[in-house]
C-alpha cells in the first residue's frame, strides 16, 4: 500500500485516489456516451415527431431541478465515496434492466422518458459528490489541472472512442450500447469503492440543523460572491440554448443535412476532437487572460460557431463548428468547475455545486422544449440559430462578474493535506 502526501504541485499525482478517480470518470463517460447517442437514435426509430424526440432530452434535465439543492446538502453531510458508488451501482443495475426491455422489443418513449428521469435524479448526487471528494485528493493549486484532466480523460473516452462506435453497436442490436453502458457503470463503482481517502473533518453541524436551512445557506454563499453569480446566471443562458442544441442535433444532421446515422457520429466526434483540444491549451488561455476573460472568450467564439451550424447546409462545415464549439466549451467548463471549487467554503462545496448546478440547468428542459417546437416549426436547422440567441445574452451576462472582486475564498488548511492512500 503507498502513501501520497498532497503537495502544493500544480499538477495532481496519478499515483493514488487521483489515478482510481480519472478511471472511474472515464469509463463512466465511455458508457454515458454510448446511452447518449443510443438514445436519440432509438428515439428516432420510434417517432419522427421533433417535439417527443427533444422531450426525451428535457427530461433528463429535470431532475436538477426537483432534485439537485437536495443532492448537494446530502453530498455534504454524507461519505461522498460511498455515495458515488452506491449510485454508480444503482444506475447500472437501471440501464441493465433497460437494455433487456429493448432487446424484448418493449421500447418506447414513454420508457426512454422514464430512464432519463431516473438516471438524472441519481446524478444529481454522483455528480455533486464527486465535485466536493475532487479537492480532498488534490492540492488545491492542481484543481485546474485535474479538471483538465478529468474532462479531457471522459473526452476521450466519449467521443473518440465511444460515440463513433455506437452506430455499430446499434447495428448490432438496439440493446448493445445500453448493455455496455450498464457495464462500465459497475466497473466505475468498483473503482470508486476501492478509494482510500481519509478526508478533511466537517466543520460540526449547529444544534437543529435542518437540510432546508443548508440549502438556504449554499444558495446564499452563490449570491454572494460576484463571479460565481455572474457565471452561474450566463451558464443558465447557455444550457437553454444547448438543451435546443442537443435535443434536435441529430434531426440537423440525419435530417436537414440528411448525413445519416454516419454523420452524426463524424459530428460528434468532431465536437469531441475540439474539446480535447482545449482541454490541452486551456492552462494557456486562462494563464494570459484570466479564468472569467476565458471564459467569455470562450462564449463569443462559440456564438459564431452556431451560427454556422444554423446556416451552412454542409456536413464539412457543421463538424468544424462543432470542433471549434467543444474547444471553447471545455475551456469554459474547466474554468466555471475550478472557480466553483476555489472560491466555495470547502464545508459548504456540494451545496454550492448543486446551487449552482440547479440553477444553471434549470432552463435545459424549456429550452429543449423551445428547441423541438422551433424545428418543428420552422425548420430543422433553427434551434442552432435560436442556441446563439441564448449565447449572445450569456456574454452580456458574464460582463459584470469581470469586475475586479476579493481574493478566492480559502480552503480549510486540512483540506489542503488531507492524506490519500490506495
Amino acid at each position: 500500500m503507498t502513501t501520497v502526501e498532497v503537495t502544493g504541485s500544480h499538477v495532481p499525482a496519478w499515483r493514488g485516489g487521483f489515478g482510481r478517480l480519472w478511471s472511474a470518470a472515464v469509463v463512466s463517460r465511455f458508457g454515458d456516451a454510448l446511452r447518449g447517442a443510443a438514445l436519440p437514435l432509438l428515439a428516432v426509430s420510434l417517432t419522427d415527431r421533433p417535439l417527443l424526440i427533444a422531450s426525451v432530452t428535457a427530461c433528463g434535465y429535470l431532475p436538477w431541478i426537483i432534485f439537485g439543492l437536495l443532492g448537494g446538502a446530502v453530498a455534504d453531510r454524507v461519505d461522498q465515496r460511498r455515495a458515488m458508488w452506491t449510485v454508480d451501482a444503482v444506475r447500472g443495475l437501471l440501464v441493465a434492466a433497460f437494455a433487456v426491455a429493448v432487446a424484448l422489443g418493449h421500447a418506447s418513449i414513454p420508457l426512454l422518458i422514464a430512464l432519463a428521469f431516473a438516471l438524472t435524479t441519481l446524478q444529481t448526487l454522483f455528480d455533486n459528490a464527486s465535485t466536493a471528494l475532487l479537492p480532498a485528493l488534490v492540492d488545491r493549486a492542481a484543481l485546474g489541472s485535474a479538471n483538465a484532466r478529468l474532462m479531457t480523460g471522459q473526452q476521450i473516452a466519449g467521443g473518440l472512442m465511444g460515440a463513433p462506435v455506437v452506430p455499430v453497436l446499434f447495428a448490432a442490436g438496439a440493446a448493445v450500447p445500453f448493455a455496455a453502458d450498464a457495464g462500465t457503470f459497475l466497473l466505475a463503482a468498483a473503482l470508486v469503492a476501492s478509494l482510500r481517502i481519509t478526508a478533511p473533518e466537517r466543520t460540526p453541524k449547529p444544534a437543529g440543523s435542518t437540510l432546508r436551512g443548508e440549502i438556504a445557506d449554499g444558495l446564499r454563499t452563490l449570491w454572494r460572491d460576484r463571479p460565481l453569480r455572474g457565471l452561474c446566471a450566463a451558464t443558465a443562458l447557455c444550457n437553454m440554448g444547448m438543451g435546443a442544441l442537443i435535443a434536435t442535433l441529430v434531426v440537423l444532421v440525419t435530417g436537414w443535412l440528411d448525413a445519416g446515422t454516419a454523420g452524426y457520429a463524424a459530428a460528434t466526434t468532431a465536437y469531441t476532437i475540439g474539446g480535447l483540444a482545449g482541454g490541452v491549451v486551456h492552462r494557456r488561455i486562462t494563464t494570459r487572460l484570466g479564468p472569467l476573460r476565458s471564459v467569455l472568450l470562450a462564449g463569443l467564439v462559440q456564438i459564431g460557431a452556431l451560427v454556422v451550424m444554423g446556416s451552412v447546409r454542409s456536413l464539412a462545415f457543421v463538424a468544424v463548428a462543432l470542433a471549434v464549439f467543444g474547444f471553447m466549451g471545455m475551456v469554459w467548463n474547466v474554468n466555471t468547475t475550478t472557480l466553483m471549487q476555489q472560491r466555495a467554503p470547502a464545508d459548504m462545496l456540494g451545496r454550492v455545486s448543486s446551487a449552482f448546478r440547479t440553477l444553471a440547468v434549470a432552463g435545459a428542459p424549456l429550452g429543449a422544449l423551445l428547441g423541438g417546437a422551433v424545428a418543428t416549426a420552422w425548420g430543422l436547422n433553427t434551434p442552432a440559430l435560436l442556441t446563439a440567441v441564448f449565447f449572445v445574452l450569456s456574454v452580456l451576462a458574464l460582463i459584470p462578474a469581470l469586475k475586479p472582486d476579493v481574493p478566492v475564498v480559502a480552503l480549510e488548511d486540512d483540506a489542503t493535506t488531507a492524506r490519500v492512500t490506495g
